[in-house]
């Protein structure tokens, strides 16, 4: 009986094991077939996603905002780099920030299309910049970007003469200073165009690596306006440096005014539209000091302003200027070495028009102080422009280089040409 008990129990064992075993399969199975269950609850969610982006999507703005210059980017231009455009809607709102919260003023065009800033932006300055803009039905995009802009010493100016706005004679030439020196000569040439309203061929020459000057072939055309475009932002001007500027400036010619100056007459011509308006007595260098000969160009004028001698080399054995005239009158430079033509009122009446007696200067009798109107250094000061021509010959020394000033006029057409890089 006992062992029959004991076989059932065995048997009821064996039997629950086998429901188990089933049951288990059933649960496993349930398990995967969960999985699959599961499938169209995914499916349908993945449905209602896609579902939402695309009712995103259609709910977009379709403006289309664009930044320049691109995210990150560094060794920007500071001029005409920082713009924003967009198409298929308007900009309503765009700011620029340096990295220290300092706003920069622009504005959006009147056709809503595009913005820039209004002044050039600073060298060395990281900047941020938000656009929003607006679709025909009103939906907004949006756009962020944040660059820096070139370092001091990673880019390059021109200064150049004469001043935008300005009137001056015929012999002034457009007379271009670099800070850096230019390597790619071309490249930066190329980027400036002179034009003249009187049709002259204009060409640049290169003096050396940090000045370009140009010029017609003759004097410019009396009545004539000039105008002078650097597109110079982002040219390479040598490895690593560009330039950062857009500059364009204008000025006009004034009446055709040259003068001459005969060192062994003694005496300065004055000619105006082709016609002598005055001779005036002078005083050239002294044999020991002779005035250079060669054309020379008006490039500043004082009223009063002090000749040291000890500038020019000309020094006494201690030192000390040769001369220290603190007010000398009506002064004008032809030279950057120190020549000028100037009134002189320590010299006697006599020698103007009969000795020479200067360090290389030309005088013309003056009174202290130049408050005489009817003394000649005053009436010459007075109908002189900068840019006029004084042209001094007969003098026993050598003719003036031509960049010592703004005299590219002592060199012939051909040199000049050569002297170009394009």
């Amino acid at each position: 009986m006992e062992w029959r008990v004991r076989t059932d129990s065995r048997r009821r064992r064996r039997a629950l094991t086998a429901v188990s075993a089933v049951l288990g399969g059933v649960l496993v199975l349930s398990a995967c077939g969960g999985g699959d269950e599961e499938k169209p609850k995914g499916g349908e969610a993945s449905k209602s996603q896609a579902d939402v982006d695309a009712a995103a999507a259609k709910d977009a703005s379709k403006a289309r905002i664009t930044v320049t210059p691109k995210d990150g980017a560094t060794n920007v231009g500071i001029n005409d780099s920082a713009t924003v455009a967009v198409s298929d809607g308007t900009l309503t709102k765009v700011e620029l920030k340096t990295s220290e919260g300092a706003a920069v003023a622009g504005k959006i065009a009147a056709d809503g299309k595009s913005w820039k800033p209004d002044a050039a932006l600073k060298r060395s300055t990281k900047y941020a910049l938000t656009a929003t803009a607006k679709d025909e039905s009103g939906r907004e995009a949006h756009e962020n970007s944040s660059f820096t802009t070139i370092s001091p010493e990673n880019s390059f100016i021109g200064s150049f003469t004469p001043e935008d706005g300005s009137t001056v004679g015929v012999g002034m030439p457009v007379s271009i200073t670099f800070n850096k020196p230019i390597k790619d000569k071309k490249a930066v040439q190329s980027a400036i165009t002179v034009t003249s309203t009187s049709g002259q061929e204009i060409v640049g020459h290169w003096f050396n690596e940090q000045r370009l000057d140009f010029r017609p072939e003759n004097y410019w055309t009396a009545n004539s306006t000039v105008t002078l475009n650097m597109k110079l932002d982002g040219v390479q001007g040598a490895p690593g440096v560009q330039g950062v500027q857009n500059r364009t400036a204008t000025f006009k010619i004034g009446r055709a005014q040259v003068s001459t100056v005969d060192a062994k007459t003694k005496k300065m011509t004055v000619t105006r539209d082709g016609q002598v308006v005055k001779t005036i007595p002078i005083s050239a260098g002294s044999p020991e000091n002779p005035t250079y000969n060669g054309q020379m160009v008006i490039s500043e004028k004082f009223k009063e302003t002090r000749m040291n001698g000890a500038t020019v080399g000309f020094t006494d054995n201690d030192g000390k200027g040769e001369y220290d005239i603190k007010d000398v009158p009506h002064a004008m430079r032809l030279s950057t070495s120190g020549t000028f033509i100037h009134g002189n009122y320590w010299g006697a009446d006599s020698i103007f028009g009969s000795a020479n007696t200067s360090h290389g200067c030309v005088g013309l009798n003056d009174v202290k102080g130049a408050g005489d109107p009817n003394q000649p250094a005053a009436w010459f000061y007075d109908n002189s422009l900068l840019g006029d021509v004084v042209t001094v010959t007969n003098s026993p020394d050598k003719t003036i280089k031509p960049d010592n000033g703004l005299n590219g006029w002592n060199m012939n057409w051909a040199e000049w040409k050569a002297g170009s890089a394009v």
